[in-house]
């Protein structure tokens, strides 16, 4: 279970207003949260290997070398062949690429379609010279071997040459946090609750209507907004014409007018749109209305060009304290109190010391 980012940041917040020591912009939260998310996941590592060297409990919620494992299970995963631009997916022909989200290569299998799984055995070049000079041990699609150089794998032998029969297993990296907001009508930062994504579009209040070209146009004030879908019109639902907008579908917007100020909102994102698609508002759709209005999307209508979209931490949920205590520990030094960096750390080196000793 992932720690709320919200959390985090309000919990950061409210102690540094406290103590009067400043305040913490979201752009600083979300760098400094993403180190100390980072610092945490490699601690894992050298943390499993100190308990692998020490005796341990076998009742329930006392192993620590099983606890720790939990905590590195929330980044196992396994790739996927279905996007061929997915961050999980093995590119190529042999050699393949590796996930670019990769971190620690776990196992790696060849499961020819219809046939039973094999792991293929990882082997240094040293390695692989001396296995392939005997025809009894060279390697074969019973017995494949592998190369993992320059983040790449090669499969011997090289009849394996299908991605779509290549399964890895590792562990990724933890995403960097991201604590998404949109200001409020008073100037206040409003967090987005939407999971983030590059190619998404921001969804909320005024997100078009920077974008949409209403110049010289009239329309009568609306005592509600009006809605308008990309498809079919319906009734109460009017269309909203993709002019240029080849990918992209489902796009939901509302439309309000006063004293022919319009203010267009996204309601629904839909999928498949990028910058520089235009759509139009038919003059139909708004009573009054003097002429089209023509969206063209830009950069900062997605996520990716803008502070919208939200990306939780990944850890588990029982390092939230942990998680607390490192990010004022570095506010305490972006902001240069020793007090604040003193107690952080003290609090951070007790936590250790208690899950430790």
């Amino acid at each position: 279970m992932a720690i709320s980012v919200d959390t985090v940041y309000k919990t950061v917040l409210l102690i540094l207003n406290k103590e009067q020591r400043g305040y913490m912009t979201p752009d600083e939260f979300n760098k400094i949260g993403s180190q100390v998310q980072r610092e945490i996941f490699e601690a894992y590592f050298e943390d499993l290997n100190q308990q692998l060297r020490v005796p341990q409990s076998d009742m329930d919620y006392a192993n620590r070398v099983a606890i720790t494992d939990e905590k590195i299970a929330e980044f196992k995963t396994e790739n996927v062949q279905a996007n061929p631009v997915d961050e999980k997916t093995i590119a190529g022909t042999n050699p393949f690429t590796v996930p670019s989200e990769l971190y620690r290569l776990g196992s790696f299998t060849y499961e020819p379609t219809g046939g039973m799984p094999v792991e293929i055995q990882r082997t240094t070049r040293g390695e692989y010279y001396n296995i392939s000079k005997s025809p009894l041990t060279k390697p074969s699609t019973s017995f494949p071997i592998y190369l993992y150089e320059d983040n790449k794998v090669i499969v011997y032998p090289n009849t394996i040459n299908d991605a779509a029969d290549i399964k890895m297993q590792y562990l990724k990296k933890p995403t960097d946090i991201r604590w998404g907001y949109y200001p409020g009508s008073l100037g206040q930062l409003i967090h987005d609750t939407t999971v983030f994504g590059a190619n998404l579009l921001n969804v909320g209040s005024g997100t078009l209507t920077s974008s949409a070209n209403t110049t010289g146009l009239t329309a009568n004030d609306t005592t509600s907004p009006i809605a308008l879908t990309q498809g079919a019109a319906s009734t109460g639902n009017f269309a909203l014409t993709p002019v240029s907008a080849p990918g992209g579908t489902g796009l939901e917007i509302s439309v309000s007018v006063s004293s022919n100020v319009f203010t267009v909102n996204i309601t629904a994102g839909g999928t498949g749109y990028v910058v520089g698609d235009i759509l139009a508002i038919p003059p139909t759709a708004i009573p009054g209305l003097s002429g089209q209005i023509v969206i063209t999307l830009t950069a900062a209508n997605f996520n990716s060009g803008s502070t919208y979209g939200t990306t939780n931490f990944e850890l588990h949920n029982s390092e939230r304290t942990e998680v607390i205590l490192k990010t004022l520990l570095y506010q305490g030094v972006v902001i240069r109190d020793p007090q604040i960096v003193q107690v952080a750390a003290q609090r951070v080196q007790q936590e250790e010391v208690n899950e430790k000793s």
